[in-house]
């Protein structure tokens, strides 16, 4: 398996994904292949996180950082020229998560997603946040449903 070489800085991935402004929260890609991406980003530092809540950023919205590590994966596996395909998080699962807060982690977070089957409807990948030492800070398994009605907003009369 061979690694593509392009890195992205945080303009770059949010020409990519669905997200846009804060609430794009990875700030590099460090690297990615057909199978597997890695993403850096220090945005859960940050006080104006928009996920943020009164108690801090809590670590359940690590599964939203692997989600937008995910959808990044997508638009770069996209043929060029052509549209990604519209996905969602349909589940997570065996999410397990080893801090109460993200905020408080020094350093960079490190978001890792690794693609284990799919198709041109849904793709399930395994994910992992961890700090800049190694540490695993939340884990799982997630489904992404691709070409739907609600992944694209199209609706049905």
């Amino acid at each position: 398996m061979t690694t593509a070489r392009q890195t992205l800085d945080r303009a770059g991935i949010a020409e990519r994904i669905p997200h846009s402004g804060s609430m794009c929260l990875l700030d590099r890609l460090e690297r990615w292949d057909a199978e597997s991406i890695h993403c850096s980003t220090r945005t859960h530092a940050q006080p104006d996180n928009p996920l943020r809540t009164a108690g801090g950023l809590l670590a359940p919205n690590a599964i939203e950082y692997a989600a937008q590590a995910m959808a990044l994966h997508g638009g770069l596996l996209a043929a060029a020229g052509s549209t990604p395909s519209a996905g969602f998080l349909a589940s997570a699962r065996n999410v397990r998560l080893s801090v109460a807060r993200l905020d408080d982690i020094d350093g960079a977070l490190q978001v890792q997603a690794r693609r284990l089957s799919g198709d041109t409807n849904q793709i399930l990948y395994e994910f992992a946040v961890s700090d800049s030492g190694g540490r695993v800070l939340a884990e799982g398994r997630a489904v992404v449903v691709l070409n739907t009605p609600l992944a694209t907003g199209a609706t049905t009369q």
